[in-house]
């Protein structure tokens, strides 16, 4: 994908239908899908979700993007009906897939000088975050290690004849893409092992202020709920990483996103991807709605636009949700990292070079991953990780009472998942003692002063995305450390909504004091992070705090489990197979 893939276009009115689609992701124009695979391999035009396929079922030309003007690039589309939107979704998950194959592909592929610097040339490169709050450094673990988080994004970019190919929906050629797939990869400190958690494309969250680093539009934080998705319209990839670190605050050292064509090409070079399903399936309903993916019971290797396929099936897979598809997703990218892993067909000079050229032209990468020597490196890292301690997961959800159709997080279940990825705890539940944060281990060498000499602001963090702030929260908090010798501290007017209660400090001779503070009210040290957003100590009180004078016991203990709802899956699981609707049987 180009930089005008991601840059350049005028602002566009957004389609208010667009966001009333919940799961839909038509792709195809209805009677004239282009370059579909033989047996309807686009995906049907559902009213629902899977649509467009390459045989003309899908229907309607709107699409559900709504995100702002991005830079060098044509003109956006007139109009978007509501219909259009569904046609794009599909391929977000294709593109991830092939991102984390890029860092191992890179990394085996033996390539000459002259072919070096030509992998380079074609490599794109964006700024990393865009936005107004830089991001907390990483904590070191008991070994002095730190860890690495990926955000690997895929946007809907319509904006070569392959992708034109692949994604279908003409009316959106183009035109600004969408953030329609995120997947945070946390490779441990000690590289022993990497989680993923995917984030549905339709989750409701605040905006950040992001500022366009090519034309200098800045972008004002939003004061309602939008979808995830449009992080991608307001500067570039650079605004998904802002959201993702304000919603999580987890600090992410690089991005990737990847387009349509790479996915296939990379499926083909490796000879295909084992998939499973529990019975025959085809993804197509009386109204031609579906992905058009018919497989027989059992394991079958796709690839090329099949893959596609599987990779945007939600008809006929366990609910037909999108957390079903997402599912399918982590079986397709754990299988394709075990055929990498295998393959000896990889030995294969000429594969390599056609391997690493299509992985390198599918991406877009932040600057300090701007060349394929960083690339290679980044894959020696990865390669170090067996399989059998990669872990996939989604982002716990529910359905928001706010817009009828889109989720937002699980308050405390999406959380803890959060915690835990910013903690450096693996999601597979087996942490090595060297893995462990020295905050856990240990208080700061820095020596507090005392109590009566340490100003802390308080700021009101309660308010959440289904819940308002609870009003003098602040200033109630600040009594309790007065009471405590905190006779400094001061209550900040200015609401700061995040879900764990947290103490920030600037700079490491500030440490120790900020550790005093946090023993003072039970707040654990895990909750005590170095951040350049503060001028001194503060104490945000977050949603795990509404009432009471004593942090609470509960929010206190580190629940080092994953929940249930994240759905994880171990990459060495071969046995997993999806789940197939009676309905969509044949």
């Amino acid at each position: 994908m180009g930089q005008s893939s991601v840059r350049g276009d005028r602002p566009r009115q957004r389609d208010r239908r667009a966001r009333e689609l919940g799961w839909d992701d038509s792709l195809y124009e209805g009677g004239s899908g282009p370059g579909v695979a033989a047996g309807g391999s686009g995906d049907g035009g559902d009213g629902n979700g899977d649509s467009g396929d390459g045989n003309g079922s899908g229907s309607g030309s709107g699409d559900d993007r709504g995100g702002k003007g991005r830079r060098s690039g044509p003109p956006p589309r007139k109009g978007g009906g509501s219909s259009g939107t569904k046609k794009r979704g599909k391929g977000r998950i294709l593109r991830l897939t092939a991102i984390v194959l890029s860092l191992l592909i890179l990394a085996v592929a033996g390539v000459g000088y002259l072919y070096y610097n030509h992998l380079n040339s074609i490599l794109k490169k964006d700024e990393l975050t865009l936005g107004d709050k830089a991001m907390a450094d990483h904590k070191a673990n008991a070994a002095g290690q730190t860890p690495m988080n990926i955000l690997l994004i895929g946007s809907d970019a319509r904006n070569s004849d392959v992708n034109k190919r692949l994604g279908g929906a003409r009316d959106t050629f183009d035109s600004p893409p969408l953030a329609d797939v995120q997947m945070l990869v946390h490779v441990s400190a000690d590289r022993s092992n990497i989680s993923a958690v995917s984030m549905p494309r339709d989750t409701l969250l605040k905006m950040p202020k992001c500022t366009d680093p090519d034309t200098d539009k800045v972008y004002p934080a939003s004061t309602g709920l939008m979808m995830t998705n449009e992080s991608l319209g307001r500067g570039g990839p650079g605004c998904t990483v802002a959201a993702w670190y304000n919603l999580t605050g987890i600090t992410i050292d690089h991005f990737m996103m990847i387009d349509f064509g790479g996915v296939v090409s990379m499926a083909d070079a490796i000879g295909g991807v084992p998939v499973c399903v529990t019975d025959n399936v085809s993804s197509r309903d009386s109204q031609g709605h579906g992905s058009g993916l018919k497989l027989k019971k059992g394991t079958t290797k796709v690839q090329g636009e099949q893959a596609l396929q599987w990779l945007r099936t939600r008809y006929g897979f366990e609910d037909g949700t999108d957390l079903a598809r997402t599912h399918a997703q982590h079986m397709y990218m754990n299988s394709m990292v075990r055929e990498l892993k295998q393959n000896t067909k990889l030995s294969d000079p000429n594969k390599l070079r056609k391997l690493a050229e299509s992985a390198t032209r599918a991406l877009t990468v932040d600057k300090g991953l701007g060349t394929v020597k960083k690339l290679y490196d980044l894959g020696e890292d990865l390669k170090q990780v067996p399989t059998a301690r990669i872990t996939m997961t989604t982002m716990p959800w529910e359905y928001s009472t706010v817009q009828n159709g889109k989720v937002e997080p699980k308050k405390d279940e999406a959380e803890q998942l959060f915690r835990m990825v910013r903690e450096d705890t693996p999601l597979d539940g087996k942490a090595s003692k060297k893995q462990q944060p020295k905050a856990k281990a240990a208080s700061s060498k820095d020596e507090a002063a005392p109590a009566a000499e340490i100003a802390v602001m308080v700021q009101n963090g309660t308010g959440s995305v289904t819940e308002a702030p609870v009003r003098g929260r602040a200033a109630a908090v600040t009594q309790i450390l007065v009471a405590k010798g905190f006779t400094l501290a001061r209550a900040d007017t200015r609401l700061s909504p995040q879900e764990r209660t947290t103490v920030l400090f600037p700079s490491v001779d500030l440490e120790g004091d900020a550790q005093a503070a946090a023993k003072a009210i039970g707040v654990p040290l895990t909750s005590v992070r170095k951040s350049t957003d503060v001028s001194g100590v503060a104490l945000v009180v977050g949603a795990d705090w509404r009432t009471g004078s004593v942090f609470p016991k509960a929010a206190a203990k580190a629940d080092d489990k994953t929940p249930e709802s994240a759905r994880a899956l171990n990459g060495e699981d071969t046995g997993a197979c999806m789940k197939v609707d009676k309905n969509f049987t044949w």
